[in-house]
């Protein structure tokens, strides 16, 4: 299992520091297992649609790609121009059942990368490094890995390929009911890992949030168990605990700052704005559906930047540039 270090104490005085994350795949059935025949790169076509809200708020995002993406010319005919452009990072996002080589049987607990031999995670994860390097002319060094899967093996591989950030951390989500990692008792500050503490994960930005303290992880829990009596909507009613991600699929803008807010006043200075790059096209994601969905989706970008860099005086920055900014604290 993967093992989440102590945070990195950030001065007081430093700004809010925000990156943005996007896990760039193809399009499947979110509901259906792992299907390798589904590789539908369409929603591409219209990434623009949020690259122009960053431009806007002079924000260079991180696009973490997979296969499918990085392999066909619709996936990275937009995002070629916006690297050589310096408009944004790309990283490397292993989806393991539309990687090669095909060597695992495809199924929800194989489609964790960490769970995989570690012959064949590195092998997967080589071939990303590989088609990312021939398309955009730049090895990668930040890494996400599909559905958090981040396994025993995974900081060693990361290691010898070279990578240098890790976004895959998904505090406080506890994904063991089908095999994948628990991150329910993980932080959502940056801290350093692998062999000689070389690597910086900078974690998804989640937390469970209320009064409850302590009490908030077994009484979300305990509400789990008990959805036909709406446990957890009463408790985020009465303020006890919600657990919240700062991301624009299926969180409100209230929200978004409600999480912000309690994250910094426990000494929290990095947050990671994430989605995936399906949600810019309707009917592709759950969380958009429809038009009005989108228009929905993209006003929260803008309400929650406004909110971040005006009343909080944050900063954009982005996985590698933080990491040479915390690098110096060290």
């Amino acid at each position: 299992m993967f093992s989440v270090n102590q945070p990195i104490a950030l001065p007081a005085e430093q700004p809010p520091q925000l990156i943005v994350v996007i896990d760039t795949e193809e399009e499947f059935d979110w509901g259906a297992g792992p299907d390798r025949s589904k590789t539908s790169v369409s929603a591409m076509q219209h990434i623009d649609r949020v690259q122009n809200i960053f431009d806007q708020y002079g924000i260079v995002p991180c696009y973490v790609v997979d296969y499918p993406v990085v392999s066909q010319a619709q996936g990275v005919a937009l995002l070629r121009q916006y690297h050589s452009e310096g408009r944004c990072e790309i990283g490397a996002h292993l989806h393991p059942w539309v990687t090669p080589p095909y060597d695992e049987e495809v199924s929800a607990f194989n489609s964790y990368a960490g769970n995989l031999p570690a012959e064949l995670e590195r092998k997967k994860l080589q071939a990303m490094v590989d088609k990312i390097t021939e398309v955009f002319a730049k090895r990668p060094t930040i890494y996400k890995a599909g559905r958090y899967g981040l396994g025993s093996n995974s900081s060693a591989i990361m290691e010898q390929l070279g990578f240098e950030v890790d976004v895959s951390v998904c505090p406080p989500v506890d994904y063991r009911a089908d095999g994948g990692p628990d991150y329910s008792r993980a932080h959502a500050q940056p801290f350093w890992f692998g062999s000689d503490n070389g690597l910086l994960e900078l974690p998804v930005t989640g937390a469970f949030v209320g009064w409850a303290g302590a009490l908030q992880r077994p009484l979300y829990n305990m509400a789990g168990k008990l959805q036909k009596f709406k446990a957890k909507g009463i408790l985020s009613r009465l303020s006890a605990v919600d657990r919240l991600m700062l991301s624009p699929e299926g969180f409100s803008s209230q929200e978004h700052i409600k999480l912000t807010e309690y994250l910094l006043k426990r000494g929290v200075r990095t947050f990671t704005w994430s989605f995936h790059s399906t949600s810019v096209k309707p009917g592709m994601a759950p969380y958009v559906k429809t038009e009005q969905d989108l228009a929905e989706f993209l006003d929260s970008f803008r309400r929650y930047f406004d909110y971040f860099f005006t009343q909080l005086k944050g900063e954009a920055t982005t996985p590698s540039l933080l990491k040479q900014k915390l690098e110096s604290y060290r």
